[in-house]
């Protein structure tokens, strides 16, 4: 897959693990009453086993084995979660930006980390030494 389409893919599959993410925050505050923290907490695992799962196979093709791939993933998100604190910080707290643009710039920082490192360490087959 060219390096455009694979980014491409990449979004999209962001936005449906955003998507679903939130859906689940949702339903469990509204519907089931559960506390906000707890219920985001839920969303960002479902997001983020979709996310697994739809990178790796359309993505990225890997045939990299799960018990690999999987601590990979979960270790750049984590990453990609500590960048956002940072930027975040940095932006609005320490610039003054607003917000939403602070985010937005974030979000293109974290989205840029994510992609290389998932496509570079975690999902890349036949590297040798790995």
């Amino acid at each position: 897959m060219s390096l455009p389409r694979q980014i491409t893919v990449f979004a999209l599959v962001g936005v449906v693990a955003t998507l679903l993410h939130y859906a689940v925050l949702v339903a469990l505050v509204e519907l089931a009453h559960r506390p906000p923290v707890t219920a985001a907490l839920c969303g960002y695992v479902v997001g983020g086993i979709v996310s697994y799962g739809l990178n790796r196979r359309h993505t990225f093709a890997s045939d990299r084995p799960h018990e690999e791939a999987g601590w990979r993933f979960a270790l750049v998100a984590f990453i990609g979660f500590c960048l956002t604190y940072v930027f975040m910080d940095v932006f609005v707290a320490r610039l003054g930006a607003p917000y939403l643009p602070a985010q937005m710039a974030t979000t293109g920082i974290v989205f840029f980390w994510s992609f290389v490192a998932n496509r570079l360490w975690t999902f890349r087959t036949g590297a040798v030494g790995e």
